[in-house]
């Protein structure tokens, strides 16, 4: 599981959509910054001459080093500048004057009061680093990682908390594999801050004790509901959408509880996969006693679906112009799901201009990778294992073990699935072919692989 600001590579943007400043030239300017202000200072009172006298200005350099530095540092920062005071007072012809010696008071108290604030501050520096560890625990226990491939799906996640000094927020997700498929949520409390993440954890406990047993999405819905009647959840209502990958991945249903409706990536266009009829959030159902309903969509080879929260929906730039999530189509189709979500938060915070305001999930699945590029016109010659065969379909040579040398399973000796590993293929129950075809084919060390996108036949060949 990765952040949205967090999710990072080179090249990464910070939450302003500007390139962040190396920590160590941020540290260097912080470090020489007192010094310099001292240095400037009595250069400028040496060239204004006696009569001007800025003694009293050196004590912005121990203001200055309590504001990042530790105690001794800035006690050390002071003496220098008090002693640079001393000096300063005799060229200035303030020595024992009463000028000088409340100039040279001054700076010593804001010594003292520089090491005082810089002791304070570290201690609670130190508190909230423990606070945030602990958040950060918590949140692993609530979000847990998913994931990369939940058969017969790859899926990849990304989340941000609007919280400033807690990685702990409202927004909540999940999936698990079941003997039907795969199992997801993905929802928003009301609320910011632990009573959300209380009420967050209410749902997603309950959501992970029914989704192994419940009949349906319906089902996993209503046992939500009554454990956050029973529980006394904190906040009022949650928003969730609720999805189910078939086994063969073919079709999802998606049953939506007043959360934005997921988007489907195909072709590169992106369309909203909305539910026929409009479903209260979790926690409202009393309100409308009629049954929730779900709806049903294909999901095709090459196919991605979005989920995520309002905190991307909403997400607003300086002028109030909403994210485009439909204009998205280009890098959520990306072979690679994670970069694609990488891609997209990037995007996001590159629109907003700014750290986003609100907690953000973002949840994408996809049903297989797209041929990069085609198979060697030599593949069939060289290949390690070839299957022919249609999808749903299986033969008695349908499967190979792992080293085997099969030249070829006949065209009526038919398999369902093509998994590679290595230079060999080994033939599943499902209809995915493609799914793994698409992720190495002609690339150096791995396997090349063809086949139509529809799985009718599938071929393994050694890495070229």
């Amino acid at each position: 599981m990765k952040r949205i600001s967090a999710v990072p590579g080179a090249g990464q943007t910070a939450a302003g959509g500007v390139p962040a400043t190396p920590p160590d030239a941020h540290n260097v300017f912080l470090a020489t910054l007192p010094f310099a202000v001292v240095v400037t200072v009595a250069v400028i009172d040496v060239l204004a001459g006696p009569d001007v006298g800025f003694l009293p200005v050196l004590s912005l350099g121990p203001a200055l080093a309590a504001i990042s530095w530790r105690p001794l540092p800035t006690a050390l920062t002071g003496t220098f500048t008090l002693g640079l005071g001393v000096l300063l007072a005799f060229y200035d012809n303030l020595a024992g004057s009463r000028r000088g010696v409340i100039a040279l008071i001054a700076i010593a108290g804001v010594t003292v009061a520089g090491v005082i604030a810089s002791a304070g501050r570290r201690r609670r520096e130190r508190e909230l680093a423990n606070f945030k560890a602990i958040a950060e625990a918590a949140q692993q226990i609530l979000l847990r990682p998913v994931p990369a491939r939940i058969p017969p799906v790859d899926v990849a996640v990304r989340y941000v908390s609007a919280a400033a000094s807690a990685r702990i927020g409202g927004d909540l997700y999940e999936a698990v594999s079941v003997k039907g498929g795969v199992r997801l949520i993905v929802g928003d409390v009301l609320g910011k801050g632990l009573p959300a993440a209380r009420t967050a954890a209410v749902v997603l406990g309950a959501f992970r004790e029914a989704a192994y047993d419940a009949l349906d999405l319906v089902h996993i819905a209503a046992r939500i509901e009554a454990s956050l009647e029973h529980q006394e959840a904190e906040e009022e209502f949650v928003t969730v959408v609720l999805a189910q990958v078939d086994a063969d991945g073919s079709r999802v249903e998606i049953l939506n509880c007043g959360h934005p409706p997921p988007l489907l990536v195909r072709d590169g266009e992106v369309t909203a996969a909305e539910s026929p009829e409009a479903s209260l959030p979790l926690g409202l159902g009393s309100l409308n006693p009629a049954a929730r309903v779900a709806c049903s969509i294909p999901f095709k080879y090459g196919d991605r679906l979005l989920f995520y929260t309002d905190g991307i929906s909403e997400a607003r730039d300086r002028q109030g112009t909403f994210y485009p999530l439909e204009q998205t189509g280009a890098f959520l189709g990306s072979p690679d799901l994670g970069l694609a979500l990488d891609r997209l938060s990037e995007d996001v915070l590159r629109h907003v201009g700014h750290a986003l305001l609100d907690d953000a999930a973002i949840l994408l699945i996809g049903r297989g990778r797209p041929l990069a590029r085609p198979p060697p016109a030599d593949c069939a010659a060289r290949a390690d294992v070839v299957f022919v065969g249609e999808c749903g379909r299986r033969g008695p040579r349908g499967a190979a073990e792992l080293g085997e040398d099969v030249a070829q399973v006949p065209g009526d000796g038919l398999v369902a699935e093509v998994q590679f590993t290595g230079n060999f293929g080994v033939g599943l129950a499902g209809c995915d072919v493609a799914q793994y075809l698409g992720l190495a084919c002609g690339e150096p060390g791995g396997v090349c692989g063809c086949a139509d996108q529809r799985g009718g036949f599938a071929l393994a060949c050694p890495g070229t």
